[in-house]
């Protein structure tokens, strides 16, 4: 077991043998871990991210992360790292991958938005190849391209232990997205992995009959993330066909698609015969009032899975709201839905305050709160979503996970 806490002072100590400036967000934050009653029995997770904090804070550079690592060393209850929103670049992910491959303890590790590219990206994922315990990582938002993402790929055939990738926004590309598809035909430890927005030159939608091949042979994967992949009905069409066979993935990702509702008609039969799927989001595509009649039509006849769906601009109007709202009814498994976006009228209004009214939807469950004005009832926004934490974390515990993000609620695959 490592020594007591005392991550403040051997920082200080090594601040002074390295010749190196202290960073006051680091030194604050290894205090606060200092006074945490529980750092040796349960492990902490170091929160260092750059952004959403009431002051700016010296962001963590490279010179930083390579005190702080030589800390770290001696401190095994120190399970989880996040780095978000930082100024590292290649040269810390060298310092970083060092780490990775001599620490046997860090299980989250959270890099997103930094400046790493494809070479700091080749050092990580090669440190992954021998690594133990990192069991989530997130490198979303550094421009890694698609050859960094070709040694994600490659590590995920080696690789055994990690269950949780994020690559998206990294400006993948087809081969890397086809690469990881192979991959993962094998793979059988990876739980999730957010592949969005890759930037894909062909209108031919190969990456999404990889991907749904994948799905046929895959018993591992619960949550799958394809937003911005410019898919239209052909790709939806060949992942509904893969997910007849499919029997684990519970979280299915198509936001901000090309999706209109002759490809809903194929998730409207999914959903009718697919046992295992929880959590669907399809906001930011174009599904329209007949989209949402099929939807509303599986959900309140035949699924007794679904728990979260998202239609968030899709330009329905009130028919086809109208419609869910009554499936929600019928369907005593659909909690959660979003809706705001779209073209609320009256109806909406009414048949939505009628649900929350009556106890069926909770506002932690939802994005719209009704209010009334001269006796007429009235819709509001609710800052509540599938993707409300996808690029940020309340600093503030006391934020419960399920009350803006259904997907951590539903579909728990490990922080860390």
């Amino acid at each position: 077991m490592s020594v007591l806490p005392d991550l403040h002072l051997h920082y200080v100590q090594a601040c002074q043998n390295l010749s190196q400036p202290e960073n006051p967000f680091i030194a604050r934050v290894l205090q606060e871990a200092d006074k945490n009653d529980e750092i040796s029995t349960k492990g902490i997770t170091l929160k260092l991210a750059g952004n959403n904090h009431l002051v700016p804070v010296p962001r963590v550079t490279d010179d930083d992360l390579g005190v702080l690592v030589s800390v770290l060393g001696q401190a095994a209850f120190v399970t989880g790292l996040d780095l978000a929103y930082n100024l590292l670049t290649d040269a810390g992910a060298k310092t970083m991958a060092t780490f990775l491959q001599e620490n046997s303890t860090l299980q989250y590790l959270n890099l997103m938005f930094n400046d790493i590219g494809t070479s700091g990206a080749e050092l990580i994922a090669g440190a992954l190849h021998s690594n133990q315990s990192l069991v989530h990582l997130r490198m979303t938002g550094n421009k890694i391209g698609n050859q960094g993402g070709m040694f994600f790929a490659s590590m995920l055939k080696i690789n055994s232990t990690l269950e949780k990738l994020d690559l998206g926004d990294c400006d993948v590309g087809l081969q890397c997205l086809t690469a990881t598809a192979i991959a993962l035909t094998q793979n059988q430890s990876l739980k999730a992995i957010n592949l969005n927005r890759p930037l894909l030159s062909s209108q031919q939608e190969e990456t999404t009959v990889h991907i749904a091949r994948m799905l046929r042979s895959n018993s591992s994967l619960v949550e799958l993330h394809l937003g911005k992949h410019e898919m239209k009905n052909f790709g939806v069409q060949r992942l509904c066909e893969a997910l007849y066979e499919n029997s684990s993935l519970r979280y299915l990702d198509l936001s901000c698609n090309n999706i209109i509702s002759d490809g809903v008609e194929f998730l409207g039969e999914l959903l009718k015969r697919n046992q295992t799927l929880e959590i669907l989001d399809l906001s930011a595509n174009r599904i329209e009032d007949v989209g949402a009649m099929y939807l509303s039509e599986a959900l309140a006849t035949r699924n007794r899975t679904l728990q979260a769906l998202s239609v968030v601009s899709n330009n329905i109007t009130d028919e086809g709201l109208v419609a869910l709202a009554q499936a929600m009814h019928s369907s005593m498994t659909l909690s959660h839905i979003y809706i705001w976006g779209n073209k609320i009228d009256r109806n909406t209004c009414v048949a939505f305050s009628e649900l929350i009214a009556v106890g069926r939807l909770q506002l932690g469950c939802t994005d719209v709160l009704p209010y009334e004005v001269d006796g007429e009832v009235f819709l509001a926004e609710l800052s509540h979503g599938l993707a409300k934490h996808r690029y940020w974390s309340p600093r503030c515990a006391a934020v419960a996970p399920g009350a803006a993000n259904a997907s951590l609620e539903i579909v728990p695959v490990s922080e860390y």
